[in-house]
């Protein structure tokens, strides 16, 4: 049976989390995720996060629209079905241009959609682990994961970082992999320690 377990710390205000952040750092804690029910300006500064790449592949996904509307356009004017339109060459690349830019669009978007979605793991059938739902009202969270190789000195050192950091609620929480979408089991952090 697999199972995960993370320590939670929840914070009621975006200063105490930032101090939190700086504090993990200087005493290299690995944080696992972070979460916070708005935007936090610098917060993936802190947290030491790299830019997307998710416009490099739409850009790619842009370029692939761009290469099969050319090609099929292409195709069919001049090979498979050439019409002469008032004595117009059959490849007139002008007239491909706003079809060309449609299926541009249309490829990028759909394109950065898809790679966003499985990405981040929102596919359909994605069982979601909510750590607290007030997370998505007025609190915002610090997880912690816990294994089998995390010492009682490392949890214990990452709850009172936790604590001293201005923490209102510290709590350990555990998803099975196995069990219904929402079950899931939440104690004190006593229990792991």
């Amino acid at each position: 049976m697999a199972s995960n377990k993370y320590i939670v710390g929840l914070f009621d205000h975006e200063d105490k989390l930032i101090g939190a952040i700086r504090k993990c750092k200087k005493e290299n804690v690995e944080i696992t995720d972070t979460l916070t029910p708005f935007p936090v300006h610098g917060l993936e500064d802190e947290l030491g996060y790299q830019d997307t790449r998710l416009h490099k592949a739409g850009f790619m996904f842009g370029i692939t629209g761009t290469f099969v509307a050319l090609s099929v356009m292409t195709f069919i004017m001049t090979t498979n079905y050439p019409i002469n339109f008032g004595g117009k060459p059959n490849f007139a690349l002008p007239s491909f241009i706003p079809i060309t830019f449609e299926l541009t669009v249309l490829f990028a978007a759909v394109g950065m959609v898809m790679v966003y979605c499985i990405r981040n793991g929102l596919f359909p059938g994605a069982v979601p682990r909510i750590l607290d739902e007030r997370i998505t009202d007025d609190r915002f969270a610090l997880s912690f994961e816990v294994d089998d190789s995390t010492s009682k000195e490392d949890i214990s050192k990452v709850v009172n970082l936790l604590k001293e950091a201005g923490a209102v609620e510290v709590s350990s929480k555990e998803f099975n992999d196995d069990t219904e979408i929402f079950e899931v089991e939440t104690s004190a952090v006593e229990s792991i320690l």
